[in-house]
């Protein structure tokens, strides 16, 4: 009975908590990455756009906007335990093709000795108001984390908790210039089976820099509103990704305003159009792979004469290779699985290293 009871708690330990006190320490007193646009005002906290944006955008992107997606947050502590409290906005926890893992979880990461970001442990929601034990048993030493907050739904509350008396520091969002996502559904995070598994995130984590994630789920259409928001932040790259959500008629009227929007505002900021990625079943389909021929066609065309226009630090990265060869980069065809973003991660890198002037590793 003795070894039953120890391995229903060793088994059980993402929500066993030891009876030690916890000081809990709570987010928004120091800030998250991916949260733009300042202390501008919001409805909640966790808003990814300020108040002024409900009613400039449209509503559906307004409400995806809602969704924490990309956010971030880092501390520094050498607890030998992480625990964790949060609460969502929705109860709808996950979706049949994203996991509640990656809907409405978190997802820890810690910088290891030689200052690279390794994963540390992830989530499993039950409920909307949630407490867990992130990681136990951690080895000494004190070392920075990364906690991603939900995907697919929004954050009402969160909190870091570690046992009293161990070092805790809080760590204010980085100053740096972000990379700013702008797309779809991918962009937005489906259908991660974690947080820190979306494209935007593995590339922060790489190039080592903030990321603001601006996807919105069926709605990445290059709107103005959008844009005119985007133009208020000082970004070190603008990444257009908006194609999946998109026809070639659509991105004929509004890629070229889009980028001169943006040009207007940030004349030296580098812009890069991303091609739509291929369904992996599109060789199957003529009418989808001629959808996205037209897609591509339409975007090459746009980049082309904003070129002649004079449009300076402007990059184009193709989509064919974005989920890979074979097929198997996907849910459903459309977004990607883990491995999806990893090899759509792969393919962005050398894009934003040379729009950066960043050598590759």
């Amino acid at each position: 009975m003795k070894q039953i009871l120890t391995l229903f708690i060793v088994c059980n330990a993402y929500t066993t908590f030891a009876q030690d006190k916890v000081n809990w320490h709570d987010v928004t007193k120091w800030g998250v990455e991916g949260r733009g646009w300042g202390d501008q005002e919001r409805k909640k906290w966790f808003d990814r756009f300020p108040a002024k944006a409900d009613g400039k955008v449209t509503p559906s992107v307004w409400g995806l906007s809602r969704h924490s997606a990309g956010m971030m947050v880092r501390f520094k502590t050498d607890a030998d335990a992480i625990h964790a409290k949060w609460k969502v906005t929705s109860p709808r926890l996950g979706m049949p093709h994203m996991p509640p893992s990656g809907v409405s979880g978190l997802d820890l990461y810690a910088r290891d000795s030689k200052g690279k970001w390794r994963w540390a442990a992830a989530t499993r929601p039950s409920k909307q108001e949630m407490q867990a034990t992130l990681l136990r048993g951690i080895k000494p030493g004190i070392r920075e984390y990364a906690v991603y907050l939900p995907l697919y739904n929004g954050t009402e509350s969160l909190a870091i908790g570690v046992v009293a008396g161990a070092k805790f520091e809080r760590l204010a969002p980085r100053k740096a210039k972000p990379l700013i996502f702008y797309g779809t559904s991918i962009t937005h995070g489906a259908c991660a089976s974690r947080p820190g598994m979306t494209h935007p995130a593995i590339l922060g984590r790489r190039l080592d820099m903030p990321v603001i994630n601006i996807g919105f789920s069926g709605n990445g259409k290059m709107h103005a509103a959008v844009g005119d928001l985007m133009a208020e932040v000082d970004a070190a790259v603008y990444i257009i990704d908006c194609l999946p959500n998109m026809n070639a008629a659509a991105v004929n009227t509004h890629c070229v305003p889009l980028v001169k929007q943006l040009r207007k505002a940030h004349q030296h900021t580098p812009i890069v159009l991303v091609e739509d990625r291929r369904n992996a079943n599109s060789w199957l389909m003529p009418a989808r792979s001629e959808y996205h021929d037209a897609n591509h066609a339409a975007l090459r065309k746009a980049y082309e004469q904003l070129k002649a226009a004079g449009v300076k630090h402007l990059h184009y990265l193709g989509g064919d290779a974005l989920l890979g060869a074979d097929g198997e980069g996907t849910t459903d065809g459309s977004h990607p699985n883990d491995l999806g973003f990893v090899r759509q991660a792969d393919a962005f890198e050398p894009a934003l290293r040379k729009a950066l002037g960043v050598k590759p590793e």
